[in-house]
């Protein structure tokens, strides 16, 4: 009975990715329903913490859209890229995993593809090198980013085991940045160089690829652009703060015992201060806020890991003994398949937070030292490995040369090696940073 309960969920998990979106909550929903009305069991509590962080910080990402602040990010990212063309494929993942860690979204990635494709034809580098990283890194940002829906998945997790904001970041901050680093090399020279291209030389040929003409000069960057920018990167800074320094939150004295303001609190809080602050400062008008794709990704994202977190969740109560006594021997003694089972999910669900919220808590139960369930959180960010996604799709379709693209067998796709690079080096990097943060 178990497996076939196993299997219904794994049926409704491809299901919803298939359509993607929305879609794969209430795929979740469809799971939750079999689990609970015809195979009896009891549903779990609901993931509310989680969604209600990543609720707050998606209406502070999308008040700062609405700003024009991520338009001022993209201005100043084209001006980091075209002032070293020739580094274009360690600058672009950099710029991409930068902005996506101060954001919490790989939005701000999709407006960069454009830059990354023409300084990298200006330079004479092969697109596909630049591109793929670049996309590998904006995902990754995700899992090193405070305010990031995997991060909230995570931090809702380990919290009640003792694990402060300060000590995720600490560990995956630099262990991510260190395997991007790692990424990018294993594509420096990957593939024909332009010149040698004989798809390249053809489109050249026929006058379908036509050269910028460098950075735009139109661009003038408000003063509530400014403004915004300065008050998200606030608000990022005290939830940072908050969330690594206990003595900092408010306590109450409750029958002799001191309790202090839980972590997912604060970042609610701060964010929805910042966002407020943001609105009045800015002249904001709070519906477009509401209308932005930002906002619209945030709650795609509520809704997917509703479901989904909330149909695993329920199967994993039902039947923790035996998933303890049939993972618990071999993931003690080989710990890494742990990380192997994230990142297969992780592909299936193409989404880190509903990857985090539904996989994490069974390591915790396991017994895993929380230091590896940190360092093993990049492999969250197994997106890349079916080129399905938004992004993917993106970045594909912004390289007009035509280098980054999907092969003939799908899977032999771009952003294959590089993805797989970082994300093994990132454990590994964060296996060893961890050993000193816990």
């Amino acid at each position: 009975m178990i497996w076939i309960q196993a299997l219904i969920i794994l049926a409704c998990i491809m299901l919803g990715a298939r359509k993607s979106g929305v879609a794969m909550g209430f795929a979740g929903g469809v799971g939750l329903f079999i689990l609970v009305f015809v195979f009896g069991l009891k549903p779990a509590s609901p993931p509310v913490n989680v969604l209600l962080i990543i609720i707050a910080v998606s209406s502070m990402a999308a008040t700062l859209q609405v700003a024009g602040g991520l338009d001022l990010l993209v201005h100043l990212a084209e001006k980091v890229l075209r002032s070293r063309p020739d580094r274009i494929t360690f600058m672009a993942p950099i710029v991409t995993f930068l902005f996506t860690v101060f954001t919490g979204t790989s939005y701000v990635a999709l407006a960069v593809y454009p830059v990354i494709c023409e300084v990298a034809l200006e330079a004479k580098i092969r697109v596909e090198r630049p591109m793929s990283i670049a996309l590998v890194a904006s995902q990754h940002g995700i899992s090193a980013s405070p305010v990031s829906a995997s991060t909230a998945a995570l931090l809702a997790v380990l919290a009640a085991h003792g694990v402060s904001l300060g000590q995720i970041m600490m560990v995956l901050f630099p262990a991510i940045f260190l395997g991007i680093i790692v990424g990018a090399l294993s594509v420096y020279k990957k593939g024909l160089e332009l010149e040698k291209d004989p798809e390249f030389l053809k489109l050249v040929k026929n006058g379908d690829i036509t050269f910028g003409s460098g950075e735009s000069k139109n661009y003038k960057p408000t003063k509530e652009a400014v403004l915004s920018v300065t008050l998200f990167a606030l608000g990022v800074f005290f939830i940072v703060l908050l969330g690594s320094v206990k003595a900092l939150m408010p306590s109450w004295n409750v029958g002799g015992k001191v309790s202090y303001l839980s972590i997912p609190n604060a970042i609610e809080i701060i964010a929805f201060l910042t966002s407020f602050i943001m609105v009045f400062t800015c002249k904001l008008q709070p519906g477009k806020i509401a209308k932005s794709s930002v906002f619209s990704a945030g709650m795609t994202g509520v809704i997917a890991i509703f479901g989904i977190a909330w149909m695993t969740d329920t199967f994993f109560l039902a039947h923790k003994a035996f998933v303890i006594d049939s993972l618990g021997g071999i993931v003690r003694e080989y710990p890494i398949l742990f990380a192997v089972m994230i990142f297969v999910m992780s592909a299936l669900l193409l989404s880190q937070g509903a990857t985090t919220r539904s996989i994490m808590p069974i390591g915790v139960s396991l017994g895993l030292p929380l230091g590896s369930l940190v360092a093993f959180a990049p492999a969250v960010n197994g997106l890349f490995f079916f080129p399905a996604t938004g992004s993917a799709i993106s970045a594909i379709t912004f390289d007009r040369s035509g280098t980054t693209k999907i092969g003939r067998y799908v899977l032999n796709h771009s952003f294959q090696l590089p993805g797989f690079v970082t994300c093994i080096s990132s454990i590994l990097f964060g296996l060893v940073i961890s050993y000193f943060v816990f």
